[in-house]
């Protein structure tokens, strides 16, 4: 308690990333830094909604500012780059919560309209190139878990959720189960998205010639209304029925799925309307920023940069295996791409919108990887635990 006191005495003068690395747990250290004078009075003492809509303000900020700049994708890069920057100089945002996750499920009902019978017509033709994912994973983990244990001295638990390219908030769940570090896993996972998702659009358009122009969808006054009413219930009913059976992804997959049984039957024939895949965009952007609130200096040098360094290597994985589906004929090269980079399925489902890919080809392959790794992972984890000795 003293010692406490102590470092209340000395916030002034004491970087806040110290108090962190001094070992006081996150709610302590951000008391601490909330009363320091690294942040203006205002903003140290706002409230939850208060840090809400600062958030949202920057994100609102940075959206203007791409658009004005003539950026490519303003409404997903502007809040991310602009929560990113606030997040890592420590000001006081918040996450939307329900309302992100609710915002996902827009890009749920946007891949389930895609479904159509014409996409199942394709599937014998995409299924070598499925058939390739198990291996991928597989050189992924043969791969990774090494890099995170020998390279960077992560313990087993964290080595290997690190290196799994699955969901983030299954793998930091699983891996807590296993004792892994749930902040590391965090961070690491959320490094592997926010790199990719900045780099994916620069190298498809500099070396795919992919244009970033694609139309996302018609505006919603060109929609009929009834369409627009069965887009809505089967965004709620897919979300909350999906959470209710614990469907993994539940706020993509089950609105996903519920579209595609409307698109199948004929009563949906078009995407979500623009401004709401707009929308969705600048949540997740915003979301992908706020990630990385309170990170340290230590996490940054180490665990931040694990991250960045892991990257490269999936990136030549992934380069591999689209090269070789495009080698053989199984896919167009912007599709395997998309379909092969380890991206979050949210982020990757709206660069595959704004490029014109064959969205059913990329989330096909994308919901395979990670229907394999959430079913697999914990099981060949727990077939290590037990086939190893304890260290």
């Amino acid at each position: 308690m003293r010692r406490l006191q102590r470092s209340r005495r000395r916030c002034s003068f004491t970087c806040p990333c110290q108090l962190y690395a001094n070992g006081y747990n996150w709610p302590v250290a951000e008391s601490i830094v909330s009363r320091s004078h690294f942040l203006p009075l205002a903003l140290s003492n706002l409230s939850p909604n208060g840090r809400r809509a600062l958030t949202f303000g920057l994100a609102a900020v940075g959206t203007a500012v791409f658009w004005l700049l003539g950026l490519p994708l303003p409404f997903l890069f502007g809040p991310m780059t602009f929560c990113l920057f606030a997040a890592l100089a420590h000001l006081p945002l918040k996450g939307f919560g329900q309302v992100s996750v609710g915002a996902r499920t827009i890009l749920g009902v946007a891949v389930g309209a895609s479904i159509t019978p014409e996409l199942f017509d394709e599937l014998p033709r995409m299924a070598l190139s499925i058939a390739l994912i198990p291996i991928f994973i597989a050189l992924i983990g043969l791969v990774g878990v090494p890099f995170f244990r020998r390279l960077w001295g992560f313990d087993a638990p964290t080595a290997y959720y690190a290196a799994m390219p699955g969901g983030l908030q299954d793998m930091v769940i699983f891996g807590t189960e296993a004792g892994a570090n749930p902040r590391a896993l965090s961070l690491i996972h959320g490094t592997r998205v926010l790199i990719i998702v900045t780099l994916a659009p620069f190298i498809l358009t500099h070396f795919y010639g992919a244009a970033l122009t694609n139309p996302i969808g018609a505006p919603a006054t060109e929609l009929p209304p009834h369409e627009l009413a069965l887009m809505v219930v089967a965004a709620l009913v897919g979300w909350k029925g999906g959470e209710k059976i614990k469907l993994f992804g539940a706020s993509i997959l089950g609105p996903m799925i519920v579209t595609a049984v409307l698109s199948l039957s004929g009563f949906i024939h078009s995407r979500p309307p623009a401004e709401a895949i707009l929308l969705a965009q600048f949540f997740i952007g915003a979301g992908i920023g706020v990630q990385f609130i309170g990170v340290t200096w230590g996490e940054l040098t180490r665990v931040v940069a694990a991250g960045v360094a892991y990257v490269i290597v999936l990136a030549v994985l992934a380069a591999g295996f689209a090269g070789l589906v495009t080698a053989i004929g199984l896919g167009r090269p912007i599709n395997a791409f998309l379909a092969f980079a380890p991206g979050g399925q949210a982020e990757m489902t709206v660069l595959a919108i704004v490029t014109g890919a064959d969205l059913g080809y990329v989330i096909t392959h994308h919901l395979t990887r990670i229907v394999l790794v959430i079913v697999g992972a914990p099981v060949v984890a727990g077939i290590i635990r037990r086939t190893r000795p304890r260290e």
